[in-house]
């Protein structure tokens, strides 16, 4: 770790460690709710009155600073926080976003500490993310244990999408989760690969679309011919269940299906999207939606866009008894939403096209599932361009995209892009290459379509 970072965590920990009251508050998503629990857990053992808060980034203007100290864990680095400091406002930002202000900035009244890898030359969408800044002050303490829910904020904050690994700090974190009870090893990243039988993961795969893809029965017939069982007695298969060389078999198959339907340009990457790090905790039942880090990041993020933060925060923090029965009741409301949303805006033609972006606009479905409708619907639209869902606000538009995790290979940042766009109609966004949003006024979608159209047109995305 960087030593003037280092100090800056040690300077974070005195703040603490001289505070009898400590407010929190954290973002809304499994990055956010995990760097909330991780604080949670350590202010709870070091036996501080506490409050803990999940918010959208778009309220951050109405907070008022806590009586003592303020934490903000996955945001603040790109808000202006110092407008609502007073004389004796003490203030820590623990974040990974872009920052407004300089990493030597002096605020005009009250303490602020900002630590954010930026300042010190790592990059905060794959080196580290907020739920990892948080886990680094959790180590000023020695609370190492805590190092898995860090790794589970990398996860669920796509850290290790670019690379396929983990990288930065995050690799310390991985160390140090490894002790923790986490296992980690090269293999098909497929996503479901404890709770899906493997005919559902093969469908719903979709960087590129392929002819698999929302195709059940062409996956029975293709993972027949590769001789791959689909059933195990009367229990039906996970891609946890595969051998070695049952996998070897469908990575080929995979492999071979993307080569024929991706441009040339992006073939080199195809290996990217099918093979990678996963990460695994031991202590946890095979089969479980919290064996593996990504579905278990998954549930976190349902439980947050259910309105259901605490479920979370509680789960992650290891209270099971009576919350397992409440979680698959909100996957299971969870999912059936997501379907029924997506097949009305499917059947209902609603997805648009222009030159190099798709979009839709959704303004009855829930503000907080919109990015996850999005990336759902890919599969059904054009791989090679961004798919953008609007959906309402109490004072506006909600603007949320996914892609293609090749458009990011290929070095297309549209977490930098939206920000910039949406900065330019009055409005503002942020977020990764693959999977970012933006908050606009209600009567600015069409500029903002139209100067995001043209702010792509240079990438060829859709060539």
């Amino acid at each position: 770790m960087d030593i003037q970072l280092k100090r800056g965590f040690s300077r974070a920990r005195e703040m603490i460690e001289s505070s009898e009251n400590v407010t929190v508050y954290s973002h809304t998503d499994c990055d956010g709710i995990s760097a909330a629990t991780i604080l949670m857990k350590v202010l709870e053992r070091l036996g501080k009155d506490h409050e803990i808060n999940i918010i959208n980034i778009n309220e951050i203007p109405d907070i008022e600073p806590g009586p003592d100290l303020t934490v903000f864990a996955d945001l603040g680095s790109g808000q202006r926080i110092q407008d609502m400091m007073r004389s004796g406002s003490r203030i820590l930002i623990l974040d990974h976003h872009p920052p407004l202000r300089k990493k030597d900035f002096t605020a005009p009244a009250g303490e602020l500490l900002e630590l954010n890898p930026l300042f010190y030359g790592m990059d905060g969408s794959t080196h580290i993310s907020g739920g990892g800044m948080a886990y680094l002050l959790a180590r000023e303490f020695g609370y190492r244990d805590l190092s898995w829910i860090g790794l589970l904020a990398a996860v669920g904050d796509m850290q290790n999408i670019t690379e396929g690994a983990m990288v930065g700090l995050n690799r310390e974190i991985l160390h140090d989760s490894m002790e923790a009870g986490v296992e980690s090893w090269k293999d098909l990243t497929i996503y479901g690969r404890h709770t899906r039988p493997i005919v559902n993961a093969l469908s719903y795969f979709g960087d590129v679309t392929l002819p698999t893809t929302n195709n059940p029965n062409e996956c029975i017939a293709r993972l027949r011919n590769l001789g791959i069982p689909l059933t195990n007695g009367d229990s039906q298969r996970r891609l946890c269940d595969l051998t070695d060389e049952e996998k070897k078999k469908l990575f080929r198959e995979i492999y071979q299906m993307m080569v024929n339907e991706v441009p040339e340009r992006y073939q080199r990457y195809i290996p990217r999207l099918i093979l990678g790090e996963v990460y695994e905790l031991s202590s946890e039942e095979k089969y479980s939606p919290f064996r593996d880090l990504t579905e278990f990041s998954t549930a976190v993020n349902a439980c947050n866009r259910n309105h259901e933060w605490e479920l979370a925060v509680e789960i992650i923090g290891g209270d099971r008894e009576g919350n397992l029965e409440r979680l698959q009741e909100v996957l299971r409301d969870h999912r059936a939403y997501l379907a029924e949303t997506m097949e009305r805006i499917i059947h209902d033609d609603l997805i648009r096209s222009m030159e190099n972006l798709q979009y839709f606009h959704a303004p009855d479905v829930k503000v907080s599932v919109t990015g996850t409708i999005a990336g759902m619907i890919l599969s059904y639209g054009d791989w090679r361009k961004p798919m953008i869902g609007f959906s309402e606000t109490g004072d506006g538009l909600k603007v949320s995209l996914r892609c293609s995790r090749l458009l990011a290979f290929d070095g297309i940042h549209f977490g930098s892009i939206i920000r910039k766009v949406a900065g330019k109609v009055g409005g503002s966004g942020g977020g990764h290459a693959t999977a970012c949003g933006a908050y606009i006024p209600a009567e600015k979608d069409s500029e903002f379509l139209r100067l995001f159209n043209r702010a792509i047109e240079n990438e060829k995305v859709n060539k």
